[in-house]
């Protein structure tokens, strides 16, 4: 990649800023745009960072035939009007997570990206990272024997976000925290589940603010992922084999892997390589993408962002959590909670935006 790539984004909360930040400090990339649906924060924000342009409507920034890339950073129960008005303007999209509110969303963008010939790939910075190699690389080695067993746990303090509670908004622990974990268990022991079991506790206003979910694979593997929005766990991930185990620091942004023996004795440890934020791997897997004419990223398929919205759809169903918008007489641009909040993403490592 020789030329600089033209970058957008769409939304200016936190996960937005560290995201420029990331792109500033980038090669061959350059900040080129920032939408809001409030001109004076994009203004503000484009001031702060360096944006060239700085739009008051987020069609603006879709319309813009010189951006190659936009980065969509508003809340997921607004991903899907943003993705689609992205596709429909021709622009290639990353997209944050939870990819949209539900499969059937997730679906519809898919094909109609595939359709129009236009690159779509979700932002679950996790899967780009180079740590997920070692990761692999290390269990793959056999140095803990058969891989049999997988924990992974992921909580944060931020149950008293506005967004977070709210039904119309997609809220709840699972799609904010859940998916990494849902996704931890998929990187590592991959797809053939057999079945789920879980439990949730709920706010008084009826999402999920804990949950527990238990997933049975094909060859009597077994993934226990616990989260949260109400307490801060230890966010290990821990795998358990006929040999020993390994524990990975962070599931939310790899930090290292330990690996211990039999005799619960450290035998080896493996640490992440030098990062800008971790959302550079991302936008670089993005940007080969596009230049070999592929739609998707090998990192994060379609398919892949399909499944776990797929899984998280079932669970919602096993805890009778059903958004107001995913009734025929409800949507969610017809909200005004969903208008209220259209830029207030939480960040990566469980802070919320301050909009």
């Amino acid at each position: 990649m020789f030329k600089k790539y033209n970058i957008g984004i769409m939304g200016t909360g936190n996960i937005a800023g560290v995201m420029a930040v990331t792109i500033k400090k980038m090669k061959n990339v350059r900040l080129y745009a920032a939408a809001s649906r409030s001109k004076v924060k994009a203004d503000i924000f484009a001031e702060k960072y360096g944006c060239k342009k700085a739009y008051g409507s987020y069609e603006e920034l879709a319309a813009d035939s010189k951006v190659d890339l936009i980065y969509v950073a508003t809340p997921h129960s607004e991903h899907y009007e943003n993705v689609k008005l992205c596709i429909l303007n021709e622009r290639p999209v990353l997209c944050e997570k939870a990819f949209t509110a539900n499969a059937g969303q997730a679906r519809e963008l898919i094909t109609l990206a595939r359709e129009k010939n236009v690159f779509l790939a979700e932002a679950m910075w996790t899967r780009y990272m180079p740590m997920l190699a070692t990761i692999r690389e290390a269990l793959g080695s056999g140095i803990i024997g058969e891989m049999k067993t997988l924990t992974a746990n992921l909580g944060y303090l931020i149950g008293q976000v506005p967004r977070l509670r709210e039904p119309s908004l997609a809220g709840g622990a699972l799609l904010d925290v859940g998916v990494y974990t849902l996704n931890f268990a998929a990187m590592i022991f991959g797809d053939k589940v057999d079945g789920i079991e879980s439990s949730c506790t709920y706010t008084d206003t009826g999402v999920d603010e804990q949950n527990s979910i238990t997933l049975h694979y094909a060859d009597n593997k077994m993934a226990v992922l616990n989260s949260s929005m109400i307490s801060l766990s230890d966010r290990k991930g821990i795998i358990y084999g006929t040999k020993g185990f390994a524990v990975v620091e962070n599931i939310n942004n790899f930090e290292s892997i330990a690996v211990f023996d039999s005799h619960y004795r450290q035998v080896a440890v493996y640490k992440r390589p030098k990062q800008i934020s971790g959302y550079e791997y991302e936008v670089e897997a993005c940007l080969k993408a596009i230049d070999a004419g592929e739609l998707e990223c090998p990192q994060m398929p379609h398919e892949e962002t399909i499944r776990i919205m797929d899984w998280m759809d079932g669970l919602r169903k096993q805890w009778r959590i059903v958004y107001p918008f995913e009734k025929p007489e409800e949507t969610p641009e017809n909200t005004d909670a969903a208008k209220s909040v259209e830029e207030e993403a939480p960040l990566r490592d469980g802070t919320e935006s301050d909009n």
